[in-house]
């Protein structure tokens, strides 16, 4: 069946990991083309502050302090949207933590942890967005990774759960597009690496500063991706060159891939000594209320 999906402006949008990065972009850019955001986070602190600032600049928003892991909080991010807005158009699962550290020396404890965000968060969101999105019609829209087909060293919980992420929206949409022709338009964003405070954010192993490889793209650019598949029917969309040809690789070159990946070791890491907590924003909110990160000041 064919799905018709709003213009933006006449949209209410649910951005989960609304503080910083992609889903800060996300709802920044879209507040500023018209749609009504309602953003959800760990960090109140920064998302009030977010708000504030589309609020000051003419846009309409709330936040909703919510941990993804936690369905009833999820169930309370959606309740929050239909009290003030009264329907939910686009919902997008953008929340995701990063442990830096090779799979043999990462806690079960933190790589659980990271699971609970990265994988059951968009599970937890696409469950209750759903109900919504189908009474009326809309986008939900998962934010995978390059890594969702391709494989990385030193970064392998996040990979596993970024693969995971896939398999979940990929079946998700055949049982909802395809077996139920439900008006619902279900979305796998696959950027390459983006110049956010992921690696700022993520649990630190290393005795080096983290850092993300290069060629870096804006949020910004993601941002727009995500837009775009909030008002046109889209399956996937892979964001940036490297996305590209990363997954192009991963699937027609697998040996070539794999000794692409090992040599980006030295890349994740920084020539200096950890600058910051390592715990990162695992276990805790982040509160760096920031779309781009510090590379290139080292």
């Amino acid at each position: 069946m064919s799905i018709k999906l709003k213009p933006l402006n006449e949209q209410v949008l649910v951005i989960t990991g609304a503080s910083s990065g992609i889903g800060l972009a996300t709802a920044q850019s879209a507040a500023k083309q018209g749609a009504k955001v309602v953003l959800a986070a760990r960090s109140k602190k920064t998302l009030d502050e977010v708000v504030h600032s589309i609020q000051a600049a003419g846009g309409d928003a709330i936040a909703v302090e919510c941990d993804v892991a936690d369905r009833q909080q999820i169930q309370a991010v959606a309740d929050a949207a239909i009290a003030k807005f009264g329907r939910i158009d686009t919902w997008v699962n953008d929340a995701g933590v990063a442990i830096y550290g090779r799979l043999d020396q990462v806690a079960d404890a933190d790589s659980r942890r990271l699971f609970e965000t990265n994988f059951w968060g968009v599970v937890n969101g696409s469950l209750v967005a759903l109900p919504h999105l189908k009474r009326q019609g809309g986008a939900l829209i998962n934010i995978g990774s390059e890594v969702s087909e391709a494989a990385a060293p030193i970064l392998g919980m996040y990979v596993a759960s970024k693969h995971a992420v896939k398999g979940f929206t990929d079946s998700l949409r055949i049982e909802v597009e395809k077996v139920d022709k439900a008006p619902v338009a279900i979305t796998l964003i696959q950027p390459t690496a983006v110049d956010t405070p992921f690696d700022e954010h993520g649990k630190n192993y290393m005795e080096n500063e983290p850092d993300l490889p290069t060629p870096l793209i804006d949020p910004e650019k993601v941002a727009e991706a995500i837009c775009a598949a909030a008002i046109k029917h889209t399956r996937d969309t892979r964001v940036g060159m490297m996305a590209k040809v990363n997954t192009f690789a991963a699937k027609n070159l697998p040996g070539v891939a794999d000794r692409m990946a090992a040599g980006q070791v030295e890349n994740l890491k920084r020539d200096e000594p950890p600058r910051r907590d390592r715990e990162g924003a695992l276990h805790v909110p982040g509160e760096s209320g920031r779309a781009h990160g510090d590379h290139g000041k080292n």
